[in-house]
């Protein structure tokens, strides 16, 4: 148990004393507030926002970004070529395969080889290797018909 020693008695704490908490930004700004300190003679600080109190949009970054990148690429990204599509469209009906057919033999979707076929697709190198191997036909580079 414990023991308690003789003698007397203090405490050991500060005294604790609580302020009134600052008042908050919005209403220091408030009209009330600011006459009240000037009428009790204070200093008020006045700050002149820059463009405060007028309509004026921030310039439109959006369009020198469209145009910087107009600039740096080219707008529109190569398709694939007419005699591409042809080539691929003949190989596939000698072989007597259907676009699903195909497209499951180069593990793609069908909408990527109708793509292909139609002209619409950005050509691949990996897909275009993978359908020359299945095809039997060249695909990249020079097509000599």
């Amino acid at each position: 148990m414990p023991t308690r020693t003789t003698g007397a008695m203090s405490q050991d704490w500060e005294p604790v004393v609580l302020h009134k908490s600052r008042p908050k930004a919005q209403v220091l700004r408030d009209p009330k507030a600011v006459n009240q300190a000037l009428r009790a003679g204070a200093q008020v600080q006045t700050v002149k926002k820059f463009d405060g109190g007028t309509n004026k949009k921030a310039p439109a970054t959006a369009v020198y970004a469209r145009k910087l990148d107009e600039a740096a690429e080219p707008a529109a990204l190569d398709r694939v070529a007419p005699e591409v599509r042809q080539v691929i469209q003949k190989a596939r009906i000698d072989k007597k395969l259907s676009q699903a057919d195909l497209a499951k033999q180069i593990n793609e979707r069908p909408q990527v080889v109708q793509e292909y076929e139609n002209g619409k697709a950005v050509p691949n190198q990996a897909v275009l290797a993978k359908m020359e191997r299945v095809l039997g036909v060249k695909l990249r580079g020079k097509i000599h018909k």
